[in-house]
């Protein structure tokens, strides 16, 4: 893949929303899946599910990146003071969100973004020295410090959030997305906004790139859980692939998943397009800010009233999910028809630009 400054033309690629879509459908399982307390479940669809922990999520970090590197490219002096209004804007949204929903992601993509705005100068070499750094800092943190300071792991719940001391904690080192590592994510999408995301032989490399990254994590932590580390828990939780916490191994498999994903859509976004599918799924990929939310609010509002919150089975929130994904979907497209945005994009966009 070589590096690339795209003209603004190229810049809106639909596989991008699509791969939003698919990260968004993703997070709706896992997250509509610990709500209903079908996490201790078997078989395969409880793997399955499993495997999508941490991994959508860094997908649409990633693509935020590849978001922001893109926009930087049309006008950097300008995406700095936008990028900074709407990360703003998306820690207030976040923090009353936190109200509702102890693992919101939005008070932390604010701080990828304003993190994240002075590495839109950086080169490339750059950019993977500070991807490098940040999980060799976590690293050297989870050695050093208390990871489970804050945590009550039987109920998830963090109990000095709202102080100083545990907002810090919790936001750069053991929340549930922290800064550190997970804003190499956002990092690694500005490196693949500079390359030559449109062109098919890009796309190829990667998901084949990504496949193997996948491979290789899961490979190695596979090798050292088995051979090295069987009898020494504490020293297994270092080589685990799992989000919690996010060790070297699971960020070079969030970036390989994301890399297939981006690639995959991206390589399939125009055989779409003739059967009407691309026009289906992409505004929905458009309004991912307010489906999140709306998952929330709606989704999981909805399953509370149904008594559906806790002892459920994997099955069931999976149909729970997809439902109301496809439910979301048919809103986001009616709503396309006469609204460029969705609502609360169209309210941050008034506000921050």
């Amino acid at each position: 893949m070589t590096e690339t400054h795209e003209t603004p033309k190229s810049i809106r690629l639909e596989g991008l929303d699509v791969a939003r879509y698919f990260a968004f459908v993703g997070m709706v399982i896992v997250n509509f899946k610990i709500a209903m307390g079908a996490e201790n479940g078997g078989g395969l669809l409880s793997f399955l599910t499993t495997a999508l922990e941490g991994r959508a999520a860094a997908t649409f970090v990633v693509l935020a990146g590849i978001g922001l590197g893109l926009a930087g490219q049309r006008g950097l002096n300008n995406t700095i003071f936008v990028t900074i209004k709407r990360a703003v804007f998306v820690l207030v949204v976040g923090l009353l969100n936190m109200t509702v929903f102890d693992a919101d992601i939005l008070h932390y993509y604010a701080f990828y973004f304003l993190f994240g705005v002075p590495l839109l100068a950086m080169n490339r070499k750059g950019l993977f020295g500070v991807l490098i750094g940040l999980n060799l800092a976590f690293v050297f943190m989870i050695l050093t410090l208390n990871y489970d300071a804050g945590w009550n792991w039987e109920n998830y719940t963090y109990s000095d959030f709202w102080t100083p001391v545990g907002f810090i904690r919790n936001l750069f080192f053991n929340g549930w997305h922290p800064v550190i590592p997970w804003l190499g994510f956002l990092t690694f999408g500005i490196i693949l906004s500079r390359v030559s995301l449109g062109e098919r032989a890009t796309q190829v490399k990667l998901i084949i790139g990504g496949a193997t990254m996948v491979a290789l994590a899961e490979g190695i932590s596979m090798l050292l859980k088995d051979a090295l580390l069987p009898n020494d828990p504490e020293l297994m939780a270092l080589v685990t692939t799992g989000p919690v916490p996010p060790m070297p191994l699971y960020t070079l498999a969030g970036l390989g998943v994301s890399c297939v994903v981006v690639g995959f859509c991206l390589l399939i976004s125009q055989h779409l397009k003739p059967n009407g599918i691309l026009h289906i799924l992409v505004p929905a990929g458009r309004q991912t800010l307010t489906l999140y939310i709306a998952h929330i609010f709606v989704g999981m509002g909805t399953l509370e009233a149904l008594g559906m919150l806790g002892h459920q089975t994997v099955g069931k929130a999976l149909m729970a999910s997809l439902l109301f994904c496809l439910l979301a979907t048919v809103y986001a497209l009616i709503w396309a028809r006469w609204f460029k945005r969705g609502p609360i994009e169209m309210v941050m966009r008034k506000l921050a630009g």
